[in-house]
This record gives structure tokens, sequence and C-alpha cells, in this order.
């Protein structure tokens, strides 16, 4: 239907009217957002240009339209340069520049924000703007697809959006959304983990996003692998404007405009048609979700700044007991495999914040107070049959919500930042969870009802200085958290988090950057609020902690301003101690993977240890001359101590090495080509008990086989490729915009091992088979369970 449409309106869409351009924006200090009058604006590689006015503020045109890199500088600041800005006949594009302050008294000194990051960061930062992510090929418009080509990310066969970057487990990350927190960035999250089928965010609405690997600013808490900083466009200021997405998935509604002369917005709602194309592909299970996001930006006046966030989730998956017609034998062993372990789900979760921004002439005050919360709810009944309560294998709901506060002053001097700040956290934490199925036996019930309540709280002191005319930059910090759930980590002197980076110009274009710091993160909630039958928080009571972790980098950058290039190298060794174990099955959470479900649920100790360590290599081209593309190299090993085996083993992260390649060309006549290639190496898995597993008892309570934990992780999967295409098509029109495009992931069909499953054989009529050589047993088989089909996409995207 979607070719179909496509082809349609290509035939149909009248001649262009040769009309042209716009850009206009505003030009000021972010300091103490005071404008900058009389910078230049350039259109690089061309002679269009204009100076700002004594309100900083400016507009270019005519300009035919097309994508443009655009520079702004003005003596005494950082040159600042946006890449890949679309110019259209519909809309002028709002195009603003924050320019810093440069201190630098030596005129070879190259001094650009390029690629350049923060004082408070200067190593391990990769950038992406808003064409970059729309624009991926096999990204589909998800973020979390996108930032799989940056260097140290890993990704997975599956249909999952885990984050793994370098080494590191999905829930060690943390996701900043205009310096707001936001827990949850995908559908049908993995509860105590992190990942899920497909993001949240609608990068319609993203201006930039940040990714810290490492060096993380000290006014940042509770990660241990990244940061990521997402920044939303602010709204328009001169007229509405609306754009239509339409997917092979969802259909996405955006709009934004000014709501008076002080407050902008932007709004935009998705609503997917998965459950209907799943259930007429025959397929299993039934997924559907929503979102919706929110933001104004108020300039209550010129010294303050308000902006509101809202951001919300709806996810129902439900299973599909049609039987096919045309049904193959290991077709029908895949779905009832399916039937007989994926729960009945329904996930929502939200987020609300504000952040109040007070300039001043050398600095700002930064407040935030955000509210988020998930409702995770699911069940599952034996054989499929949910009218039989003693069928029930288990009913699970629960609830995370936080309330936060955040408050911080960042001062700016010659040569210097120094910042400090303190933050307090109140949460709830709820379960109502009937389990029979992760217990020894079926006369052993989890039946436990409860709700429990946390308090954390920390604070921050940073800095850095300039030294030798600016060459060299030193950044420090300090941070000490707290909270109340368990008696070590109350005292926030056990958490303290020092952290040190320097980065020093060897040449103009050439820096050695260097980093070690500490730091801590919190279990998941369902680590924290566990309770056993009796009603006690059995994980306080094993004075579960804080997980520590203590990172060293060292790298080097090499920078060509002219042609838009960056080339950089890290090597890095991350240690942790603290990770909490599981009692019950004697491994580090680590290597419990992340699939559909909870992860910590469950009594555990602070016991285990790992480590990971490794080298990035990156080479990113910026848009030059109609190309882009970047190549990555990451050479990495995970491993954790775990208490059923001895010394360190592979982490379920535990990939060896990363290859990720992407580029793209643009063509004449606003064609434009994307392709990507990764090569990555096979995580290790740990094998079935088949002894455990066949026994009838343990079968029918768990309808699944038990993993073999004193083999934990021995079996290491063949390494995965694939090859995502991309191919762009836009029209530009007086008042309207089409960009109809193909996606296609994984071109040449790469069918990537998994670990097998193990199913029970079953007679024609579907009734397990019992082993006739041994009563109490079925008869079980290990079925190969390859990842990977080609999955072509076609969207329209119309803006007016």
């Amino acid at each position: 239907m979607h070719f179909r449409l496509t082809f349609l309106l290509v035939f149909l869409i009248p001649l262009q009217v040769f009309s042209q351009g716009v850009i206009r924006g505003r030009v000021f200090n972010p300091v103490n957002n005071e404008p900058i009058a009389f910078a230049n604006i350039l259109i690089l590689n061309t002679d269009i240009g204009a100076i700002t006015d004594e309100n900083g503020k400016y507009e270019i045109s005519p300009i035919a339209p097309g994508l443009y890199n655009v520079r702004a500088s003005f003596v005494g600041f950082k040159s600042s340069t946006a890449f890949e800005v679309q110019v259209t006949l519909a809309k002028a594009v709002q195009l603003d520049f924050e320019l810093e302050e440069d201190a630098s008294e030596l005129s070879e000194v190259v001094v650009s924000s390029e690629f350049t990051r923060s004082e408070e960061t200067p190593l391990s930062v990769r950038k992406l703007n808003t064409n970059e992510i729309e624009r991926y090929p096999g990204g589909n418009r998800d973020i979390s697809r996108v930032i799989q080509a940056l260097p140290g990310v890993a990704s997975t066969p599956s249909f999952r959006n885990d984050i793994l970057i370098r080494g590191g487990a999905p829930n060690e990350n943390r996701f900043y959304v205009d310096e707001i927190e936001v827990p949850v960035i995908n559908h049908f999250s993995t509860q105590g983990s992190s990942g899920g089928p497909v993001g949240i965010l609608n990068v319609n609405l993203i201006k930039n996003l940040d990714l810290i690997a490492g060096g993380f600013p000290a006014n940042r808490m509770d990660a241990l692998s990244s940061f990521f900083e997402i920044q939303l466009k602010e709204g328009r200021r001169d007229k509405m404007a609306t754009q239509l997405t339409v997917g092979a998935s969802e259909l996405t509604l955006s709009n934004e405009g000014p709501l008076s002369e002080k407050t902008t917005y932007s709004f935009s709602a998705r609503r997917s048609y998965l459950q209907g194309l799943f259930r007429l592909l025959g397929l299993p299970f039934l997924p559907t979700f929503n979102d919706f996001q929110v933001k104004t930006t108020t300039k209550l006046n010129a010294k303050t700044e308000l902006t509101f966030i809202g951001l919300g989730a709806i996810d129902n998956f439900a299973l599909n007991q049609d039987i096919p017609d045309d049904e193959t034998a290991e077709e029908r062993e895949n779905r009832l495999y399916l039937l007989d372990v994926l729960p009945i789900q329904t996930q929502w979760n939200y987020v609300t914040g504000v952040k109040l921004k007070r300039f001043r002439e050398n600095g700002f005050w930064t407040l935030v107070l955000s509210r988020n919360m998930l409702n995770n709810q699911s069940f599952k009944y034996a054989g499929n049959d949910n009218t039989l309560e003693s069928n029930l294998l288990f009913d699970y709901k629960s609830q995370e919500s936080e309330n936060k506060f955040r408050a911080e002053n960042s001062i700016f001097g010659k040569g210097y930042t120094l910042k400090y700040g303190f933050n307090y956290q109140y949460s709830r934490y709820f379960i109502s969870n009937f389990d029979r199925s992760t217990l020894s036996s079926s006369s052993e019930v989890i039946d436990v009802a409860s709700t429990t309540f946390f308090n954390q709280y920390g604070a921050f002191i940073s800095g850095s200085k300039n030294f030798y005319s600016n060459r060299l930059l030193l950044t420090g910090g300090l941070r000490m958290d707290g909270a109340d759930f368990a008696k070590t980590a109350s005292n926030p002197l056990n958490q303290l988090s020092p952290r040190v980076s320097a980065s020093y110009q060897l040449r103009p274009n050439l820096f050695a950057t260097a980093n070690a710091g500490v730091y801590y993160q919190k279990p998941p909630y369902t680590v924290l609020g566990f309770r056993n039958n009796e009603g006690e928080l059995e994980n306080q009571e094993n004075d579960v902690r804080f997980i520590r972790n203590s990172q060293l980098i060292a790298g080097i950058e090499f920078l060509v301003p002219e042609k838009n290039r960056r080339f950089t190298a890290e090597a890095f060794y991350k240690k942790y101690s603290n990770y909490p174990s599981s009692i019950r099955n004697g491994i580090a959470l680590a290597n419990l993977g992340a699939d559909f479900g909870v992860i910590g649920n469950e009594p555990v100790l602070s016991d285990a240890e790992g480590r990971a360590y490794g080298l990035e290599i990156l080479a990113q081209q910026r848009l030059f001359n109609n190309f882009y593309g970047i190549a990555s190299l990451t050479l990495v090993r995970s491993e954790f101590t775990n208490p059923n085996t001895a010394g360190f083993v592979p982490s379920s992260w535990d990939n060896k090495f990363i290859v990720s390649l992407t580029a793209g060309k643009r063509f004449g006549k606003n064609w434009e080509i994307g392709t990507r290639w990764r090569f990555l190496g096979g995580t290790p898995y740990t094998p079935f008990d088949l002894e455990e597993s066949s026994l009838i008892s343990n079968w029918d309570l768990r309808n699944s086989g038990i993993l073999d934990y004193n083999q934990i992780n021995a079996i290491r999967l063949n390494p995965f490729h694939q090859l995502d295409l991309r191919i762009d098509k836009k029209y530009f029109f007086n008042r309207w915009n089409l960009n109809w495009y193909v996606d296609i992931q994984n071109a040449y069909n790469f069918q990537a091992e998994q670990p097998p499953i193990l199913i029970p054989i079953r007679d024609d009529a579907g009734k397990l088979l019992v082993n006739p050589n041994d009563p109490s047993r079925y008869q079980l088989k290990l079925l190969e369970n390859p990842a990977g089909n080609i999955l072509p996409t076609v969207g329209i995207i119309i803006e007016f």
C-alpha cells in the first residue's frame, strides 16, 4: 500500500515553483543569554551570509532549497557550525546559535565548536544532529538504533534496542531531555534493566544528541556506562508548522508554533498499527504502542527562561491464539513455544518536568523539578488456559514513581568555570506479585503486596581551568550520594565520587586527553523494594549497596575542521564492585541478560565484581561535498565474577569486537542514499540444564527450560553482521514539503545465531510426550533460533 501511495504522489506532483528559502534566528552568549550583535553568519561553500543586528537576530535570503552547513562567528568567541540544515520553500528555518567566549591568546590555536565538547566533558563525547538521526540507514527514525553506529556501542541481532556501551549492561545508562531525566526511552521496556523494541522519543522534535561514554560531569548521577543529553527543538516563533509521518508500523503527527509573544510549543503523538499487521501475518504476539511528547519554552524576561516537557507511552502486548491455515511444522513449534513463554503485558510510563534558568552576567542558576512513573503489569497461565486459577504461573504488577529536585549554580570566569549544586529524590515502589514459576517447587509460592518509600540525596562541586595559554584544560569534580535503602548507602561519605580530566593541545588540531573517576549507581527498584513472604525487605537486611565503578580513560583526537573530519582513539578500563548477585542462582545480575520481563526481583548480595576494558577508534566525516560517513572499531572485553564459578567469566555483553561503517551520499534533484554495515563478535550464553528441565514437575511449573548456572556463559555464539540501506527523495513546494523513503534492514537477510530454545516434543494433537524410559520426564529437544529477516520499510513525511 505504501509503495502504491508513494508512486502515485510522485507522478501527480506538479512542477516546483521556483521560489527561495529563508534562514533566520538569534545568536547569543549561553552564559548570560545576552545577544551578540554584528556576528557573522555564513552558509559554507557559498558567498551567502548575514550579520546580526543589535538584538542578535539575523535573516538570510534568498536561498535555494537544499542541505547546508551554516557557521556563526564573532571576534572573541568560538565559532559554531550547524551541520545539515535543511532549507525548504514551505517555511523559514529557525536556527539559533550559542557562541561561547574564547579566552585563547594564541592566534595559531584552532578554536571551533564543530566537534568540541564542553569543558566538563573533554573526552568520550559523540554528537548527532536531527538530520543525522532522521536519515540514518537502518535506524527507522529511532534514536536507540541510530546511536549503535557510534564507537563502543554494541547492538543485538534481535528486535530489541538494548544499548550496550563499553561492555556495560543496558541499565547503566541515563537519559536527560532538556536536562530533565527520562528513565524510560523504549516501549515495552524491561523493568530493572533497559531497552525495548521501539524508542519513545520522536526524532521530529529532537535538535541534537550528545552521548557521553566516559569522564562524566559531576552534576550527573546514577550511571556507570553513559549519559545521553538530548536537546529538543524550541517551537517555532513565527507561525504554526505541522509534520505528518506515515511509516510501516505507525502514524506520527507533530505540530509546533507560538502560543504568545513569550511562549512557544512543540507537540507530537504517535499511534502504532502493529497489532493488525502482526495478526495479518499470523504472528503469535500482538503489540500495540502509543506515545506523546510536548515541550513549551517561555521567555519570562531577558534573564529568565522556563521550560516544560512531558513524555509518555502506553504499551499493550497480547497473544494471538489464531492458527494460520498454511502453518508448517517448524512454524507450529515456534508458535506454540512463544505462546508458552510470552506473558500478556501492559505497561505505561510518563515524565513531566519544569526547568527554570535564571541568567546573570557571569553565569546562571538551573532549577529542575520533575516527576516520572512506570507501571508494569504482566501475567501468565500454564497451557494458556486463563480460566483455571491453578494454571496461574505468575501475576505481577509494580510501579516506580520518582519526584526529583535539582539545583545548580554555574559560574564562568576568564579561563575557568565553577559549578556546584545539590539534588533530592523521593521515590515510591509498589509491588503486587504472585509467582510460583521461579522457585524450586510448586509448593513454594511468592505472594506479596507492599509499598516502599525511599529518599535519595546528593551534592557536587566541579571546576575547570585553562593553563599555558589555553593549551591545557584541567577539569575536576567531586560528588557524593546517599540513600536510605540500606545502612552503608545511607552515609554519603561511603559514596564519594572524585573525578579528574585533562586535555592538552599538542598541535593546533591534535589533542591528548585522559580521565580518572569513581562513579556510583543505585541498584534497580526491583532489588531495593524486594520483600519476602514474611514482608521483610530482605535486600535491605543484606545491606545492598550502591554499585561502584572506577574508570581510567586515555585518548587522542585529531581534527580537520576545514573538511569537517574527526579522528579519535581511546583506551578505557572499568572496574566494578558491589555488583548485585542472585542468591537463588548464584550469578551476577549483569549476566542475566535483558529480555522481556523483570530483572532483580529477588534476594541479592552486593558481592560480585566485574571489569570491562578495550580500545575505540573513530573516523567521522560530517557533511562535506555531499558526502558523510562514520567508521568505528571497538575491541572490548567484559567479565564478571559469580559465586558459582572461580575467577572472571565473560559477561552477557562481551562482544570482543564491534565494527560499524556508515556512509551516505547526496545526489542531484534531492536524492540521497545511505548504508550501514556492522560486524560484531558473538556474545556468550548459558546452556540449559537438560536433566532438570525435562522433569515434568519443573516444566509444568515454568513452561520453559532451566539454565545450568554451573556453566555460566560457557558457550559463545558465532559473529553477527548486517547491512542496512536507505533511499530518500525530497520535494519542495511553496507551502509544503514531501519526503518519501525506503529503509531496508538486514538487506542480505543474514540469519544470526541465537541461543537455542528448548521445547517439548508434542503429538499431532499438541499434547506433550512423556519420555517412555522415564515417566517422570517429558521428551525435550533443542530448536535452532536464528534471528534476522530482511525488513523493508516505506515511509512518507509531509510538512506544511
